[in-house]
């Protein structure tokens, strides 16, 4: 499993107790007792964040707001105390995935937490990145921060499989297998006017990446100098 998950929480019983019952499941814990210690500790080694509302110094509806501000997507699962429906709305709105009301039982915990993780790794299989460059499977979009060109089949094809083997080289006749197949009736050529087409859209999407050749040995996803 390996999914490192962090504890916020003030109550140092709960706390220890949540930390057990993870652990028992096999995942990675860390703790943090306040809002300050959360915001020290949350970093792309945590792949999820149990976040109590009711804390002192920082209180968790805070905490959460920051963590945005920061543009942070990780998964957070607010604990409520049972009556506070202003702040579970609250929580969602400012970013929160789930919450669950204090007390709760171990089975439900360990369900959201497996619900959470599954919709974080399928919206992350979904995409690929490179540089500032995201490739959406299910749309066929090429997206930079100036904007979005949606691909054709093949083009499409060809940028998945630069992207998901950055730095590798690919030769001509590697594409030309993959994506046409030995029987198809096309010529080599065809994949060398693909990658230009993609060339033109990375440059006209200010994408900090690009289609490079070797000569005499293929092409590789690098990023620009």
């Amino acid at each position: 499993m390996d999914n490192h998950i962090l504890v916020v929480e003030d109550d140092a019983a709960i706390r220890e107790g949540v930390r057990i019952l993870l652990e028992g499941e096999g995942y990675i814990v860390q703790e943090a007792e306040d809002g300050y210690q959360c915001l020290k500790k949350v970093s792309d080694d945590i792949d999820l964040v149990i976040l109590d509302i009711m804390m002192p110094k920082k209180d968790g509806l805070t905490v959460l707001k920051e963590i945005r501000k920061k543009g942070s997507k990780i998964p957070v699962l607010l604990l409520t105390a049972k009556g506070e429906v202003d702040d579970k709305v609250e929580g969602l709105d400012a970013g929160a995935n789930d919450y669950l009301t204090k007390p709760f039982h171990a089975k439900e915990l360990l369900a959201r937490l497996r619900a959470m993780t599954r919709v974080q790794m399928e919206s992350e299989d979904s995409q690929l990145k490179a540089g500032n460059v995201t490739l959406d499977r299910a749309t066929f979009e090429l997206t930079t921060p100036k904007g979005s060109i949606r691909l054709a089949n093949k083009e499409y094809q060809m940028m998945e499989f630069l992207m998901s083997n950055p730095g590798h080289l690919i030769s001509s006749e590697r594409f030309f297998e993959k994506i046409w197949g030995y029987d198809s009736e096309a010529e080599l050529n065809v994949v060398w006017v693909y990658l230009s087409n993609l060339r033109k859209k990375l440059s006209s999407l200010d994408a900090d990446i690009q289609i490079r050749a070797t000569r005499n040995a293929g092409y590789s996803l690098e990023e620009l100098k």
